[in-house]
């Protein structure tokens, strides 16, 4: 198996056996260095070089690079400061009534549903979750769920958990025949999924840096469809939010007609210019290259789990699974297993119990037989 990267593109990657980008990613090292680069002249300089003029278009090749990365327009991009920031700005944005509700997993991260139970508190609207079963979500269950009073469904394209991926093709076809939005939390898809906006057509996808994306904490994007650029009035506003920013009159807020309208003030600019760069590295590379590239790596570990007796409490039919294995010990504390595997300089995760692994376009075969072989160890020696 042929590596997709080069030891330039991530240098720590050899050090060790890393197999947690769903926690968090090992950072591209151009982004690395841009982000350096950015902070240093802001240090040396302050505005001398980040001046007006850059500041009102420092988030453009972010705009480019996202919509590169999942088939949509720079416009259709606002860029923010994670994902939760941009989806509580959408959800105040939106603001189902009393009569409404939103729907969307019982599995899903509490970030992707935390914003709308803060608004259902102001506004009185319904939550309803879509129930598990085997730590499994039935799309049916949560289609079932959606109705006339439905405004919104709020989901994550793959649960963090298991690496369950839903369709969401099938998703959008049953959301929009009720007249509702759909919108996806892809924080656990974009960089290692294939992600196409316009064959998906939801209406909302975002998606934060630090993970598949190996970008940098402190930058997100969201993809916001195109009728609701206008219609929606953002949830949070600042001196951004004008349509010419560096007009600063505190008497009226005119909003640009693009998604820009939901970047609202300062933030990590450095970020965001390392976002953009770590976005078209993994465009190069190509995200389905990265996908069959991933599923190899996956499928290895799922045998080598099997193997030793393990559990696999991921999805194991192809339409269902991504590269995120979720495996189950029988008699085995994973807590003690995974500081036992770190101090073999093996990184993995803890899931309720479970040992959560998850490879990405760094990883090559030899990591995962690496990681199989320690696990086989300390069982034996525990």
């Amino acid at each position: 198996m042929n590596s997709i990267t080069s030891k330039k593109d991530f240098p720590s990657a050899g050090s060790f056996v890393y197999l947690n980008a769903a926690n968090v990613g090992l950072m591209y090292s151009e982004a690395e260095k841009v982000i350096k680069e950015w902070y240093k002249d802001l240090a040396y300089n302050g505005s001398n070089n980040f001046d007006e003029n850059v500041e009102e278009s420092v988030f453009k090749k972010l705009h480019i690079a996202a919509a590169a990365l999942i088939n949509s327009e720079p416009d259709d991009i606002a860029a923010g400061s994670s994902t939760t920031e941009l989806l509580c700005s959408l959800a105040w944005a939106v603001s189902p009534t009393k009569e409404q509700n939103v729907v969307s997993t019982e599995n899903v991260f509490p970030s992707t549903i935390y914003p709308w139970q803060r608004v259902a508190r102001a506004t009185g609207c319904e939550i309803r979750m879509a129930k598990e079963d085997n730590n499994f979500i039935n799309i049916d269950d949560i289609i079932a769920l959606i109705d006339q009073n439905t405004a919104v469904v709020s989901i994550s394209h793959v649960e963090y958990a298991n690496g369950q991926i839903y369709n969401l093709e099938l998703l959008a076809d049953a959301v929009h025949r009720h007249n509702a939005l759909l919108i996806v939390d892809a924080t656990q898809s974009a960089g290692a999924i294939p992600i196409d906006i316009k064959a998906f057509n939801v209406d909302v996808l975002i998606s934060g840096a630090y993970k598949w994306l190996c970008g940098p904490f402190g930058a997100a994007f969201m993809y916001l469809t195109p009728y609701l650029q206008e219609k929606l009035d953002p949830g949070l506003v600042g001196f951004r939010s004008h349509e010419n920013m560096w007009d600063l009159n505190a008497m009226r807020m005119n909003y640009v007609s693009t998604a820009a309208k939901f970047e609202y003030s300062t933030m990590a600019f450095g970020c965001a210019l390392g976002l953009s760069e770590s976005i078209d590295f993994i465009h190069k590379t190509g995200v389905e290259t990265i996908f069959q590239h991933n599923k190899i790596l996956s499928d290895r570990l799922i045998e080598g789990m099997l193997g030793i007796g393990a559990r696999i409490t991921s999805p194991l039919n192809d339409n269902d699974r991504t590269s995120i294995v979720r495996a189950d010990f029988k008699s085995v504390d994973t807590y003690q297993m995974k500081n036992g595997l770190q101090n073999a300089d093996v990184f993995v995760s803890t899931r309720s119990n479970s040992i959560r692994f998850s490879p990405h376009l760094y990883n090559t075969l030899d990591d995962i037989d690496r990681a199989i072989n320690e696990i086989k160890y300390w069982i034996k020696n525990n």
